[in-house]
């Protein structure tokens, strides 16, 4: 029971990292904020790191090794959504993330040189292709979750369960909250929207 909470427990922490109430976001047709340098940064806003691997623990997570490279943080969250809701549009990506069409465009132009998404003819028969994740990415997405959820495990080795349990049911409480003020749901198995819902 308690891994299955670390799982939703993980997958929460990462949403509330997406939240634009705490991390507001460039969207299309809002200028930039003037204070804001337009000079282009040499590391990654979202997650402050360079281009490349991004460690979430000093060490590497154990028992199980970590991959080489881990993803980051942009990354892990567009695989996540595209295994989550199945395939989908750079546009119906970017709206369902709120960001910008063309911060999209450049995060997943990373994950298709890497060979983790592909793209597809809309199986609706759309003009736009489609996104989905590939056997590769799906393999590199699951290990970054056990790598992450070994992690955060490592982290409330000293919760008990009890408290693990009202960690998991607060952060869904919160991340509820902002996806229905937003309008915008992030896709949760059936029996999980009924309890949270409550």
């Amino acid at each position: 029971m308690l891994d299955r909470r670390l799982e939703r427990l993980e997958r929460e922490l990462m949403l509330v990292a997406r939240c634009s109430v705490l991390t507001p976001r460039e969207r299309k047709g809002q200028g930039p904020d003037p204070q804001t340098p337009t000079a282009r940064p040499t590391t990654r806003p979202d997650t402050g790191t360079t281009p490349g691997a991004e460690p979430c623990a000093p060490e590497p997570c154990t028992p199980e090794p970590c991959t080489p490279t881990r993803l980051d943080r942009s990354g892990y969250l567009l695989l996540s959504r595209l295994d989550a809701e199945g395939a989908m549009t750079i546009g119906q990506l970017a709206d369902a993330l709120q960001l910008d069409v063309s911060t999209v465009n450049r995060q997943t132009g990373a994950l298709l040189r890497a060979g983790l998404v592909e793209r597809i003819p809309d199986p609706e028969g759309g003009l736009a292709r489609k996104l989905r994740v590939t056997p590769r990415g799906a393999d590199r997405m699951a290990a970054e979750r056990t790598c992450r959820q070994t992690d955060l495990s490592r982290l409330l080795e000293s919760w008990t369960p009890e408290d693990v349990a009202r960690f998991e049911d607060v952060l869904t409480r919160f991340n509820r909250e902002v996806e229905r003020q937003e309008g915008r749901a992030w896709p949760r198995e059936p029996d999980e929207a009924a309890r949270t819902a409550e």
